[in-house]
This record gives C-alpha cells, sequence and structure tokens, in this order.
C-alpha cells in the first residue's frame, strides 16, 4: 500500500490514514499505518536498517484522516511534549445522530478504558484510572434527525469523542459501539439513509509545531462529510 503523505522532511511524516487501517497493531499480518510508513522509508532512504519511526497520536481503526509520526528521537521527543503540555489543535468533522440542545459547547468528563472489551465508559473523579476528557464542539449544520459538527479534542482519549457525544446523547452516525446503528424511525427513512456502512467522523485538521524548526505546521483534508445535504 503506498502512503498519502502530505509533508515529509527529516524529523516527520504527516499522513492521510485510511478509515479502517490502524495506527498501530498487535497482529501480526495486520498492516498499519507503522508497516506501510516504515516500508515507504525503507524504500526512499540509502541507509539500511530499521528506520526510527514513533507514534505521536492515534486515531481509532474505524477513523480516518490526519496522523503526524516522528523520524527521529528528538522529534518524538519534542511532539510528545507538545502533546502532553499545551497540545496539539485536533479537528475533527462529525456527523451526529441527533441535535444538541445547545449548537455550541465544552465537553468535561472522566473516562475510564475496558481494554478487554476495548471500549471507554463515562466514570466519576474518584475512580482508579480515571482521566479527564475535554473536547469543544460547534454545530455547522442542521438537518433533522441529524446534525454536522466541528469538533476540537484537547485530550486524547481512547475513544473520547465517541464516548463524550454519544453520552450527550447525539452519537456519531454509523457507530454501533457507543449506540448508533444508523436506524432511522419510518418518517425519516424517505429524506435520509436508513444505514452508514462506516462510523461518519474524520480528523480533518491538525497544527502543531515543527520539533526542529518551531514553525506553525497546518494540515487540512477535505472530508467526506463537508456538508449534510452531500452526505445524506
Amino acid at each position: 500500500m503506498t502512503p498519502d503523505i502530505l509533508f515529509e522532511d527529516q524529523d516527520i511524516i504527516v499522513c492521510h490514514k485510511p478509515a479502517g487501517i490502524p495506527t498501530q497493531s498487535r497482529r501480526m499480518g495486520t498492516p498499519d499505518m507503522i508497516s506501510i510508513l516504515m516500508n515507504h522509508i525503507n524504500k526512499n532512504s540509502p541507509k539500511k536498517g530499521q528506520p526510527y519511526l514513533a507514534v505521536i497520536h492515534r486515531l481509532d481503526q474505524p477513523v480516518g484522516g490526519l496522523l503526524v509520526f516522528a523520524k527521529t528521537p528528538a522529534a518524538a521527543r519534542k511532539l510528545n511534549k507538545q502533546l502532553t503540555e499545551y497540545g496539539f489543535g485536533k479537528h475533527y468533522r462529525a456527523l451526529l445522530q441527533g441535535i444538541p440542545a445547545s449548537p455550541e459547547g465544552d465537553l468535561a468528563d472522566y473516562l475510564i478504558k475496558d481494554g478487554r472489551a476495548n471500549v471507554s465508559h463515562i466514570c466519576s473523579s474518584n475512580t482508579p484510572g480515571a482521566q479527564k476528557a475535554r473536547l469543544h464542539y460547534l454545530i455547522i449544520e442542521t438537518m433533522p434527525p441529524y446534525a454536522l459538527a466541528d469538533i476540537i479534542l484537547e485530550t486524547g482519549r481512547h475513544h473520547q469523542i465517541r464516548v463524550q457525544m454519544a453520552n450527550l446523547g447525539t452519537p456519531i452516525a454509523g457507530d454501533k459501539k457507543y449506540g448508533s446503528t444508523g436506524a432511522l424511525s419510518p418518517s425519516d427513512s424517505a429524506s435520509v439513509p436508513l444505514t452508514f456502512r462506516s462510523l461518519q467522523l474524520f480528523a480533518c485538521r491538525l497544527t502543531f509545531h515543527h520539533p526542529r524548526t518551531d514553525e506553525l505546521m497546518d494540515f487540512r483534508l477535505d472530508t467526506p462529510i463537508n456538508s449534510l445535504e452531500n452526505s445524506l
């Protein structure tokens, strides 16, 4: 598989991860972005041996969009420091099944991950292992029973957007794991599709400072859901 690379230099690779491809997989023989990019580096570098490539942040396997990887340990340290201390600008476009009561809001919850079931849940702040999760959403278009939202992720918790939007009562369309089957009532079925084959969530914009030059990097990606009219 040839990776869709938006930017590459000696320090970083910014690429488009297709929906359905894991960021990193422990399963032997399963293609993931790490193996795909490692093959790309090997083919295009005169250096022999195993190249260095570090995961900085992840996207859920069903989610397509922008990712940045570090090609040196120094770049990895600086990018991870940005991520933990003041964050990247991680912007998403989501098709919600339901319309939030408020057209704009900040969500702050505590999440706990169940590794065996590969799910996360809202929990209380004193739950052992709980992590604070924060995001900002803005509804940019509505077509009942759907809403199109821009979401800025302030923290990077496991399945965070999916869990928090479902807890708000507006799960991501096509998200069978957290409450959206895509099924609609008979009164809605004439104007919108009955089901979605995939999770309607895309990482459409990524901003951060280059680990070597400190230049502000800003990458944007068109998504299949830029408008409700074209998505439904």
